[in-house]
């Protein structure tokens, strides 16, 4: 058993300011509801995620006090007492999706849509609003929950301290771009739009260049977050600059329409040309049905809320957002949403870290901070930072 340890944790204040404060250190327990499933997880590293950020921001319901965090990668220090396959000493991957491994949905695979895990509504994360309460691990330490489905365990602890900086991308955003290529299609000889190019775009396009694809253009009004696309190889286009992108396509890949669309921007898009300072919440999903060829996919694993307080009209606020979803069935697309399941993912991708098959880190440019300077992450990231910043709260990465 530990006891008595001290913790901190990267805190949700308000409106643009997170601190780093004294939390309580986690026992086997939520609320009333023994954890005796669970394992306690000293934290090697934990990231900073773009709807963390949204949170922030104050686009969300989010209440202060609230510890962020949802991707997380640990060596566990204790076990409950129904944890039978882990032991402490194993170091982890934890998907951010909280899953109970008995319900329907997760027997289906559906780990994003536990029906056990939250009470107000299908699926759960740490540290998120709404998201079922659960304390976020950009912390020291942190209770995670039915252990033995959840957690990945890493097969040579060595191994995977030396190969950190690729593998706490397994958590989320490794899993959630592969997740937007794989139901958008992706596959061998394709031709792939990736918008946006934070660390979820620049994972997709990775991804998309795993799968196969024959070309991966990438699109993002930002000229640093572009430069780091083209650096693993990615073709790009910048949205600042005016012109119809049937005719920036064209010019790239001969033809006027993709055969995938990934939306990896979400619901605080912007309008592209002269009004790329103007929010335009429905622009990616409309230039994905433009862009997208007849009988093509869609996947986004953008993140897009029933609720967004400071949206630009009321419809916005409730999640509404005003498609040309006629075009879109004229063209007969499919369209994919949702948290991915990471679970799905983590195994074949950790197989594909482990046996250099792929380059995550150097993809989205990991930057290793520590705890305290997770405010200043923040503040750089929402300055737009070509970076995907990792907590590392004990040093064990550095």
């Amino acid at each position: 058993m530990c006891s008595n340890h001290a913790n901190r944790g990267v805190v949700y204040q308000g409106p643009g300011k997170v601190e780093v404060s004294s939390i309580e250190f986690p026992t086997l327990s939520l609320g009333k509801r023994l954890c005796n499933h669970g394992v306690i997880l000293k934290v090697i590293t934990t990231n900073i995620c773009g709807s963390d950020q949204h949170m922030v921001r104050g686009r969300t319901t989010a209440p202060a006090g609230l510890v962020l965090g949802h991707e997380i990668t640990g060596q566990i220090i204790e076990c409950g007492s129904d944890v039978e396959f882990l032991k402490v000493g194993d170091v982890v991957s934890v998907p951010f999706n909280i899953a109970c491994g008995r319900c329907r949905n997760c027997k289906e695979g559906k780990t994003g849509i536990c029906l056990n895990v939250n009470p107000a509504r299908p699926g759960a994360a740490y540290g998120y609003v709404d998201m079922g309460g659960w304390v976020g691990g950009q912390a020291e330490f942190v209770m995670v929950p039915y252990a033995d489905f959840n957690l990945l365990k890493f097969p040579d602890k060595d191994q995977a301290l030396e190969k950190i900086r690729d593998l706490t991308l397994l958590s989320d955003i490794l899993p959630t771009g592969f997740h937007g290529c794989v139901t958008a299609g992706v596959g061998p000889g394709s031709t792939v739009y990736i918008a946006g190019a934070g660390p979820v775009g620049l994972a997709a396009a990775a991804s998309a260049q795993l799968l196969g694809a024959a070309c991966v253009i990438v699109g993002d009004m930002n000229a640093q977050r572009l430069e780091q696309a083209r650096s693993f190889g990615c073709e790009t286009i910048d949205l600042t600059e005016e012109g119809d992108m049937a005719d920036k396509l064209e010019a790239i890949l001969g033809e006027r329409e993709v055969d995938a669309f990934v939306d990896c921007v979400g619901f605080e898009a912007h309008a592209c040309g002269c009004n790329h300072h103007k929010e335009a919440p429905a622009t990616v999903l409309n230039s994905a049905m433009q862009m997208t060829r007849a009988g093509g996919q869609i996947g986004i694993p953008g993140l897009y809320v029933t609720e967004d307080p400071g949206a630009i009209d009321e419809a916005a606020k409730q999640g509404a957002l005003s498609m040309r979803f006629g075009l879109g069935w004229a063209k007969s697309h499919s369209f994919h949403t949702g948290q991915c399941p990471v679970m799905k993912y983590h195994r074949p991708l950790m197989q594909a870290i482990l046996f250099n098959k792929i380059k995550i880190a150097d993809a989205v440019n990991v930057k290793v901070i520590t705890l305290d300077e997770a405010p200043n992450g923040y503040a750089d990231f929402d300055g737009g930072a070509a970076k995907k910043f990792v907590i590392d709260p004990h040093g064990m990465v550095a």
